[in-house]
């Protein structure tokens, strides 16, 4: 007779993600105890890989991925870890830029919970998973994400080569304060003593209290572009204007742990790493090919454009990307958590927008999730409510077929985007089903860069 793995025991991927799941999608519990307990078990608090955390309000993912890439096209076997995840969490822990294998979550959460990891959050649980796994696979260099926050995230309870600080803005406030200072402050926990930090351009009371904490701890603490300069003419594989901040950032960074570990830095490598940084759902084209359409997904306009904004700062960078794309929606998707400062979203919202139509769906499953009809009341007479993310993208085709649609919001919005075309979340437009560019293909850019899917499940706390 064959019995069900233990609450401790797990034989497959799916029942580490069924463990996942009863830790509670939104449960966050401050403090770094239960981390640091598991690391020392597990010997992984100083690991032995050179280690970049990445810290801040907008731009971690794109930072983090240019990091890694970076990285990989400098021969070094890179690990990077991100969140939150759209379809499968398997997305968050990448090997030189490959998921990794389903195959070797069960052994890795068995020894996870051996050294007392039964008492993790679901967070907390996959960043030890992240490090154990990148020990194992022999890792050089690791780049990790934080989640929330920087004094109490679980990411600062590992020793660190250097911290990136992208830009700081208004969000989480009911968790990390009201004002930009007490989100900088809290971001600002992350610095440790002796370890060098690299900052974005930061509103002038983040810095301040950026510098505060740099000198309270010795950290010493550079601006990106004093540190590095992007090469003449590099192509960014991530597109808009504000991903140049974003691949500076990550520069300096790589600028700083070179220089500390002796490796040598070549301006092709740096050139390839730009270019091949990717993730979806930053500034995402998808073309629909005319034979793309299946019964059982909901139709596309036949260009849309996806974009993670979700709070001010986001959507005036992507106000900023789409217009050095000569680019205008036709109608805009959105929606977003409720804990957002919603009067300056549903600003940003309506900038982006125009006069164009605004569709706004209530994000399922998710208790943290604003209401459409709330939505639309903030966005004004040219927003609408529809129940669903297929009911918008339904609505969306029949408005404006040849488009552009844009889809933007809290990335549990696009989660259930990338859920329905699980076809579009890795491609590049090689082939396949979804065809996707760094912009529509008959835009030219004022601002060029020339300087089988798993059971879906939402992504974590850590998202937005």
């Amino acid at each position: 007779m064959t019995h069900a793995p233990t609450p401790t025991s797990f034989a497959t991927y799916d029942d580490v993600q069924a463990h996942l799941d009863r830790l509670g999608m939104f449960h966050m519990d401050l403090g770094l105890g239960r981390m640091e307990r598991v690391l020392d078990a597990l010997g992984l608090a100083a690991p032995p890989f050179t280690v970049a955390q990445v810290v801040g309000t907008n731009g971690k993912g794109s930072t983090s991925t240019f990091l890694a890439a970076i990285g990989t096209a400098h021969g070094l076997r890179t690990g990077l870890y991100t969140s939150p995840h759209f379809v499968t969490p398997r997305e968050r822990i990448r090997i030189d830029g490959a998921m990794l294998a389903a195959d070797l979550w069960p052994g890795l959460a068995n020894r996870i919970m051996a050294g007392g990891g039964d008492a993790l959050t679901y967070f907390e649980f996959l960043t030890v998973l992240a490090l154990l796994a990148f020990r194992e696979a022999g890792v050089q260099l690791a780049v990790l994400e934080a989640g929330l926050g920087g004094a109490h995230d679980a990411t600062t309870a590992v020793a660190a080569d250097v911290v990136c600080v992208t830009p700081i803005g208004l969000d989480h406030q009911a968790v990390l304060g009201a004002t930009i200072a007490a989100i900088a402050a809290d971001k600002a926990g992350a610095l440790r003593p002796g370890v060098p930090a690299v900052t974005a351009p930061q509103p002038s009371d983040a810095m301040a209290e950026l510098r505060t904490a740099a000198d309270a701890c010795g950290a010493p603490l550079h601006e990106a572009d004093d540190v590095a300069k992007l090469p003449s003419k590099a192509e960014l594989g991530l597109s808009g204007p504000h991903q140049r901040g974003n691949a500076l950032l990550a520069l300096a960074a790589w600028a700083t742990l070179a220089e500390a570990n002796e490796w040598e830095s070549h301006e092709d490598a740096v050139r390839r790493g730009l270019a091949d940084a990717w993730i979806p759902g930053r500034l995402q084209w998808v073309e629909r090919p005319d034979a793309a359409q299946t019964a059982t997904q909901p139709p596309l306009p036949a260009r849309l454009v996806i974009d993670g904004a979700h709070n001010a700062h986001g959507l005036a960078a992507l106000r900023e990307a789409l217009a050095a794309q000569c680019t205008r929606p036709a109608v805009v998707i959105f929606s977003c958590l409720a804990d957002k400062d919603l009067v300056a979203v549903a600003e940003g919202v309506r900038r982006l927008a125009g006069d164009a139509p605004v569709l706004v769906p209530t994000i399922q499953g998710n208790a943290r999730a604003a209401r459409g009809e709330d939505l639309a009341v903030l966005l004004g007479p040219t927003a609408r409510a529809v129940p669903d993310i297929t009911a918008a993208l339904r609505e969306a085709a029949a408005l404006a077929p040849q488009g552009p649609v844009l889809l933007c919001g809290s990335l549990y919005l696009l989660g259930e985007f990338f859920t329905l075309r699980p076809d579009c979340l890795e491609s590049r437009g090689a082939g396949g089903v979804c065809e996707v560019a760094a912009a529509p293909p008959d835009t030219v850019p004022d601002d060029a860069p020339d300087d089988a899917p798993e059971t879906p499940h939402p992504p974590s706390p850590s998202g937005n």
